[in-house]
């Protein structure tokens, strides 16, 4: 995997090689291999390099001169094998087996009319030196990320990475309030906004081109989830399908010139990728899980069941559950304020990972392709019973009730119904954002300071999911939030967890399960054979029977998480006050300190359990304070690649 950055001069002017670089090595940890620079005429790129394919060549910035082309590029492209073979049927010779150069060959030949052809996970840039106009793409799910935005100047710029941007002295740090309400409502800041006022993430599926004297890109889509419901099988034969689909995805992304192994969680995604990589592999499969000293959120007992079954070479770790010394290197490594708390045990299996490979692949993707998460079926649940009653007479009893019923955080789940019936006064969309919100609206409006309501000017993170359900190519309750999780969730915290997390290690991270064409297929498939009977992944566990332990396959979902209700009520309870009473949350003037402070005591004394909002808040407070310091030096430079300044491809 890799880094890359660029700036193209609004004036035609030679570009700022002490800048560029800079912009580059902010992001030497995502290639510690190589390093590479093109300047051009009011254009210049860098590239940082993890090499995992023909590790002698494929050095970039790869810069074809008679062609009018440099490409930076970030990712893997699986097909590349078949692409190649498709161009060097139409006459185009290549001078190495790397993706990079058939990447560069493939917009040669069809412009960005290639972007659908293109099967793997990518970020990447070209320049075209006749049109003198750069081109930036990311792939169909966003599993590589791409910023950009435009300096103070005019001129813009890219990276892998904030932190890339950010080196740049011409950026600036606004903050965007609307991004820090999607941060508060939802945990991340989702596509298309950054945390900053004028930079941009390009979103997954798209596209956008700018040349000087443009305006700003308008980004265009050339992807979308189908959610096209033609799919008449059996639940045999869809089993069958799965299975092939599972075992291609799998077979493609093991091509590696490196080490390579898989994470290994005793769930039944990430078993999944490994049974088929066993069924692939003529070794074992080299397996690496994390568990915690702390039983309820252990499941390494199950990692070690699959690894056993499938005879796998296992490496294990075990770490403390006070594992929360990590928060300040979470926030430098995410540049943005980010609030998944499961981010921490990420952390530690890329950091195991890395010791015994370079790639690992990993099962993430299968609860949003195969309806897994607990919330689909509540939300399945209660829209049937939404749709068999008018959304007036919702709103007036269901409102009420829900008003008035007692949020009861202490009581057995049964009688936890404030929710519910909330739930049940609102329309499917309007509901499901609900349900994956971290901190309720009603929450934030408590919180937040009259200062900070007038910066929103009334908006809402709300906003985000009716954009995506306008779009959306179903209304049916359990495909609709599924796709909505396929273009927030997934690529605004799985994805951004994963990638950084990994690439903070210089580990490269494979997702099979979010093979493109697999997406497609599995949002064909009819809701019954995702969701039957209670039982989510229905298809994915009937597929796997045959290769996994059915206590593994069946067995209550745990999810990567970490003891943070007892962390804030225990060791971490000190630092939370001091944090939101009297550090840089207090301080920014965007809260009620009554209300804060009320929190804090709320979630102490065991009355309420409001420990999402308290880490939301604790990784605010680490981002705000981090927000303080000097825009990032340039780290010392790894080794030069043999690209030259203007250089031709190798």
């Amino acid at each position: 995997m890799c880094g890359l950055a660029g700036i193209v001069s609004s004036h035609h002017v030679c570009v700022d090689e002490g800048i560029l670089l800079a912009m580059r090595d902010a992001q030497l940890h995502r290639g510690p291999d190589e390093a590479g620079l093109y300047r051009g005429e009011g254009v210049g790129l860098a590239h940082r390099r993890l090499s995992i394919l023909d590790l002698a060549h494929g050095q970039q910035p790869m810069v074809d001169e008679a062609a009018g082309l440099a490409l930076v590029y970030n990712g893997e492209l699986y097909n590349f094998p078949s692409l190649k073979a498709e161009l060097e049927a139409l006459g185009v010779v290549f001078q190495s087996r790397c993706d990079t150069e058939v990447l560069l060959r493939a917009w040669q030949q069809w412009g960005e009319a290639c972007l659908p052809r293109l099967v793997g996970m990518f970020a990447f840039a070209v320049w075209d030196m006749r049109a003198r106009r750069v081109y930036l793409a990311r792939d169909q799910i966003g599993i590589k990320p791409l910023y950009y935005g435009f300096t103070s100047s005019g001129d813009l710029v890219f990276a892998s990475e904030l932190k890339g941007l950010l080196a740049h002295p011409g950026v600036e740090r606004r903050l965007d309030p609307r991004a820090l309400e999607d941060y508060l409502a939802l945990g991340y800041v989702p596509d298309p906004k950054s945390i900053y006022r004028g930079v941009y993430k390009l979103s997954p599926g798209h596209w956008l081109s700018w040349r000087a004297d443009d305006p700003e890109p308008v980004p265009q889509q050339y992807w979308d989830v189908p959610f096209d419901r033609t799919a008449d099988v059996t639940e045999d034969e869809a089993a069958a399908q799965l299975r092939s689909l599972l075992d291609e995805a799998v077979a493609g992304q093991m091509i590696a010139d490196v080490p390579l192994g898989a994470f290994l969680s005793g769930g039944v995604d990430s078993s999944a990728v490994v049974a088929s990589m066993s069924r692939a592999s003529r070794q074992p499969v080299r397996t690496c899980s994390i568990g915690f000293d702390h039983g309820g959120f252990d499941e390494t007992v199950f990692a070690h069941r699959v690894a056993g079954h499938l005879h796998t070479r296992h490496f294990e770790q075990r770490v403390s559950a006070d594992d929360y010394a990590l928060l300040d290197t979470l926030a430098a490594v995410y540049d943005e304020p980010f609030s998944d708390s499961s981010a921490l045990p990420t952390y530690r299996v890329c950091e195991l990972a890395r010791t015994q490979v370079t790639v690992a692949l990993s099962g993430d993707g299968g609860d949003e392709n195969f309806a897994g998460y607990r919330r689909y079926r509540l939300h399945a649940w209660e829209s049937s019973l939404r749709a068999r009653l008018p959304l007036s007479l919702r709103k007036r009893v269901f409102g009420l009730l829900g008003s008035i019923y007692p949020k009861a955080d202490w009581a057995p789940r049964p009688l936890r119904a404030k929710t519910t019936l909330q739930a049940l006064a609102r329309d499917d969309v309007e509901a499901y954002y609900h349900s994956v919100s971290i901190t309720s609206a009603a929450m934030r409006q408590r919180l937040y300071s009259t200062r900070f309501k007038h910066e929103l000017q009334g908006y809402s993170a709300l906003a985000v999911f009716r954009a995506h359900a306008k779009r959306a190519p179903t209304d049916h309750p359990l495909l609709l939030a599924q796709y909505l999780d396929l273009k927030t969730w997934l690529p605004g915290d799985i994805l951004t967890k994963v990638d950084r997390a990994s690439m903070a290690h210089s580990l490269e991270v494979r997702v099979p399960l979010l093979d493109h064409r697999l997406v497609e297929w599995a949002s064909s498939l009819p809701p019954g054979l995702k969701l039957k009977g209670g039982t989510g992944k229905y298809l994915l566990k009937k597929a796997l029977e045959p290769d996994l332990p059915h206590e593994v396959l069946y067995r209550t979902k745990m999810g990567f998480r970490v003891p943070l209700a007892a962390w804030l009520r225990g060791p971490l309870a000190k630092r939370v006050r001091e944090a939101l009473l009297t550090g840089a949350i207090a301080e920014c003037g965007y809260f009620e300190p009554v209300m804060l402070d009320r929190l804090v005591r709320q979630h102490a004394a065991g009355r309420h359990d409001h420990s999402a909002t308290l880490w939301s808040l604790l990784m605010l407070d680490a981002f705000l304070r981090r927000m303080r310091q000097p825009a990032a030096t340039a780290m010392p430079p790894g080794p030069v690649s043999r690209v030259p300044v203007a250089g031709a491809l190798p």
